[in-house]
């Protein structure tokens, strides 16, 4: 049955024009339920025997999704009218029951009801889009409980006061989620349903408090209309707000309409807007700009000190020019920055969070509800108001809340408790918050992803070896280095002599799209999770174990499918010609860094492998000092290595990542391996590549690095990435980690490098600044990137082996993939940063120590350090926590602060002792104080 459906809409030129698309109505649409006498149930994913299936509307699904993904909720309709409402209007949500909906686990089946012939409904005149949704939906509820008979009920579940009364009316059943949750008979359940703010439906208060005594805190935002006019006639202006994570009560919104970032100072300033959110922000009147001096160590509300930190590897880590995080004092010329005030949300960032609840008695009687305090690990998030019925069971543990509402009349947010992770303190539970808060996926891979994987044991085809587009390279002699105990090898080398003198250098690279094919399961999960993650103690893995190590890890001694990149080279790593090729090889070699290097240097071993690696290793040198030459930056970071206990898993010993000759030599060839690559698929797809690009640094951003290295004597050059690498490495003195320490302050200046689609924006922008290349990609790690996988189909159609996948031609949705893959990306790098600063924890809890630490940034009660031995950064104070008085100055301009009436000074980067010793500063809180010795 054939239905046209026509809409106008406006053109960019502002032209009015009529669409009319073609809408297929179907008889042949199934229920889902097992039971029926009518449908095809080879696909049936209802329960047999279900008293009750539950029709969710909408908001339910947008506000209730914590309480669908608790399995004690099964045999849930989701209706595809409301599965695409939630998809426009959140797509996180939308993952999530996606996720639900695909699970074999689950009770959860998405009905089409917008292309079946008898639920489909034809909006009518004068009808709003929402009421005609709310009618499809209960349209839908009427035909399943004609279907299904009188066997089973089917019951609406709606918060939508006025949806629950035409239900009732039509003769549905109809309820609110609070009425069926308190049905069920599982009182805490009642913990996850999510208190309506609109007034639909009445429900439980969640606090006593009376409206003559409540006093508003907070302004009320601004409609979208106010805000959209605003914003075009540049009176708001639109950013998104990133919090200090050294300060709470400092964000900052970078604003290209004013090209500056707008300082935000206070809660109430910042209205209610979390870390994340996307936000309106109105310019302060000038004369209430602040300062960035005279500054003192951040204190949050409760007086609470700031937390020790490993240093944050770029300027996107914190803000870059904020009070907070620029030394001040109350002498020298320091401008203001702008200042504003958030005026409303454009978008929210809230999602889950861990925490503990605040300790205080148990109510009398126990079994009511109970009003509590949740205090979020990320410190960038304000205190949550939850209440629950089992505060007994929930004071001393690690839980999960979300939050739903915040009244501009309450100082804290309203949410509700979603699970229990564990103990607080224990390593597993701390473990698996760091996870939780940086959104990363560790659960097992479904059964419809291992479905995709190949036949294990699996061995090379005779297939493989008669495809024309692979080529036999098992003669050659391939090798691969790696860290120690690595056994995901998605890259391996080799290096052959040729006769004219020249050098034959090919990089082979793990062939994961052979394995992981577009629209799979198992692709859609890999580009959900977008990349490994690496913890202190595991790996959780972006592909399925057998993938990563075994059928698609380039081992040592085993025939393997490969992607390669190939080289002739003279021997001054001039590129003479590159070819790629899909290839089989067969390493023969799996080293760690540590056996290469030894291997180079052990003058007695002329083997052939072993002079292969002095080759590659000559070769590299040569390649990265030609790189240098162009402009590239040597950065560092503080990269921290730990001995675990092979039972207990803790820390038995932490200390800096050494980085040796034969690290370096393999990064480069896969440094040259991108750049390869990026204009091989450039040229081919001008439009739908996916490269990736480090923007160049502003001035701004670099403010505190010449700040600085100006109060030491240092005059950098910042015009080009070439002027700044040359004056870094005139950074020297006689300290020897002098170098190391500024090239660290320069990392946290820059911003990170992203993906992104090369059909939006322009070949200029293309750049990557840090390593002066005009182009560049992630080809050779797609066992742990799924930008790599993408690339490696690029490159694949590139050379007429595959055809490129429908979804390059929609550039909306490679934006939207580029997007998620740099969220991933940001995430993965923060858990892992996170478990290392939980790991220190747990090291230096026993066992106190006393260490050299350099100082950072000069504040006017103390000043922030960093421990090179353990890759740490925190507050080291110089009164005691609530002193006031101008006992110490703070001379901006030198970046010193001197004690009144003495000789005592400190002065930037400066070395001094320390004490480290884990304190608890509350119950179910400790940090690594640092105090001076």
């Amino acid at each position: 049955m054939l239905h046209s459906k026509s809409f106008v809409r406006t053109t960019r030129g502002g032209a009015v024009k009529k669409v009319v698309r073609e809408h297929y109505l179907r008889d042949d649409i199934y229920c889902g339920s097992p039971s029926c006498t009518v449908c095809d149930t080879k696909n049936a994913r209802l329960s047999s025997s279900a008293p009750k299936v539950l029709v969710v509307d909408t908001n339910v699904v947008l506000n209730q999704i914590d309480l669908l993904e608790n399995p004690a909720i099964e045999d849930v309709v989701v209706l595809s009218v409301v599965l695409e409402e939630v998809k426009n209007k959140n797509l996180s949500v939308y993952n999530r029951l996606r996720a639900l909906c695909s699970s074999s686990a689950r009770k959860f089946f998405v009905f089409s009801n917008e292309f079946h012939k008898d639920t489909y409904v034809k909006a009518m005149v004068g009808e709003s889009p929402n009421d005609r949704n709310d009618r499809a939906i209960r349209v839908a509820t009427q035909w399943y409980q004609n279907h299904l008979g009188g066997s089973t009920q089917v019951l609406l579940i709606t918060n939508d006061k006025e949806n629950k009364r035409k239900a009732t009316e039509e003769g549905l059943s109809a309820e609110t989620v609070e009425t069926y949750v308190k049905s069920l008979g599982h009182p805490e359940l009642l913990d996850l349903v999510v208190l309506p703010t609109n007034g639909d439906v009445a429900m439980e208060e969640a606090e006593d408090l009376r409206p003559s005594k409540r006093q508003v805190i907070y302004a009320e935002h601004k409609p979208m209309s106010e805000i959209t006019s605003g914003l075009h006639r540049g009176i708001y202006h639109q950013g998104k707000l990133r919090i200090n994570r050294y300060n709470p009560f400092e964000a900052y919104v970078g604003s290209e309409s004013i090209g500056d970032e707008i300082v935000i100072h206070g809660r109430v300033n910042m209205n209610r807007a979390f870390d994340g959110d996307v936000v309106a922000v109105e310019l302060l009147p000038q004369d209430q700009w602040q300062d960035v001096k005279s500054l003192s160590i951040a204190e949050d509300e409760d007086e609470e000190e700031e937390d020790v930190h490993l240093v944050p590897n770029s300027a996107d880590d914190a803000p870059r020019n904020t009070t907070s995080d620029d030394a001040g004092g109350s002498t020298g010329l320091v401008s203001c920055r702008p200042s504003g005030h958030v005026v409303g949300i454009i978008k929210r960032n809230w999602h889950s969070y861990c925490g503990s609840l605040e300790p205080k008695p148990l109510p009398a009687g126990g079994g009511g509800i109970a009003h509590a305090l949740f205090v979020s690990k990320d410190h960038r998030i304000p205190k949550i108001r939850i209440q629950t019925r089992q505060l007994g069971n929930l004071l001393d543990k690690r839980i999960i809340v979300t939050v739903h509402s915040w009244d501009r009349m309450s100082r804290y947010p309203f949410g509700h408790y979603v699970r229990t992770i564990g103990a607080v303190g224990d390593r597993d539970t701390e473990s698996e918050v760091v996870l939780i808060e940086n959104d990363i996926n560790s659960g097992p891979f479904s059964t419809q992803v291992l479905a995709c994987l190949p036949p294990l044991p699996w061995t090379l085809s005779p297939e493989d070896l008669a495809n024309p587009n692979r080529q036999d390279l098992r003669h050659v002699r391939v090798f691969s280095v790696d860290p120690p105990g690595c056994k995901d090898i998605d890259d391996a080398l080799h290096c052959t002599a040729l006769p004219s003198g020249n050098y034959e250098v090919g990089v082979h690279i793990a062939d994961v799209t052979n394995f992981v094919h577009p629209g799979t399961p198992l692709d859609e999960e890999a580009a959900r999770r977008g990349t490994s993650v690496y913890l202190v103690e595991r790996r959780i893995d972006m592909l399925p174990k057998p993938l990563t190590e075994d059928v698609c890890s380039l081992k040592s001694d085993v025939e393997r499918l490969a992607f390669s990149v190939i080289w002739e080279m003279t021997p001054e790593a001039e590129i003479i010609s590159t070819r790629y090729t899909k290839s089989v090889i067969k390493s023969c070699a799996a080293m760690s860094y540590v056996e290469a290097q030894a291997r180079m240097d052990d003058s007695r071993l002329v083997d052939p492998l072993t002079q292969d690696l002095r080759n590659l290793n000559t070769l590299a040198k040569i390649m990265r000092l030609r790189r240098i030459e162009r402009g590239a930056l040597t950065l560092a970071s503080a990269e921290v290595k730990f001995q675990l206990d092979t039972e207990t898993h803790d820390p038995l010993d932490i200390g800096m990542y050494q980085i040796r000759e034969a690290n370096q030599m393999i990064e480069e060839f896969m440094l040259a391996a991108n750049v390869s690559v990026a204009e091989k698929i450039l040229k081919h797809f001008p439009l739908c590549s996916l490269l990736r690009r480090h923007p160049v640094p502003t001035k701004e951003m670099l403010e505190p690095l010449l700040r600085t290295a100006a109060a030491v004597g240092l005059d950098l050059d910042i015009s080009s990435s070439k002027a700044l690498a040359d004056s870094l490495d005139r950074a020297v003195g006689d300290d020897p980690y002098f170098n190391k320490l500024i090239r660290i302050l320069a990392t946290r200046c820059m911003t990170q490098a992203v993906y992104f689609c090369s059909g939006d924006l322009t070949p200029p922008e293309f750049l990557h600044y840090g390593l002066a290349a005009p182009l560049y990609t992630h080809f050779t790690s797609p066992i742990r990137r799924f930008a790599d996988v993408i690339v490696h189909r690029l490159l694949g159609a590139a050379l007429g082996i595959c055809k490129l996948p429908p979804i390059f031609q929609d550039r909306v949705q490679l934006t939207s993939i580029a997007d998620n893959l740099n969220y991933r990306h940001r995430n993965a790098q923060m858990a892992s940063r996170a478990s290392v600063e939980l790991h220190t924890l747990i090291y230096f809890k026993n066992q106190p120590t006393d260490t050299e630490a350099r100082i950072l940034k000069i504040r006017s009660n103390g000043f922030i350090v960093f421990v090179p031995k353990f890759g740490i950064e925190g507050p080291v104070f110089l009164m005691k926590k609530g002193e006031t008085g101008s006992e110490w100055v703070v001379d901006e301009a030198h970046q010193r602060v001197t004690k009144a009436g003495s000789k005592i000074c400190f002065t930037i980067l400066q070395t001094i002792r320390i004490h480290l010793e884990v304190v608890e500063i509350q119950p179910n809180r400790k940090k690594l104080q640092l105090t001076l010795m």
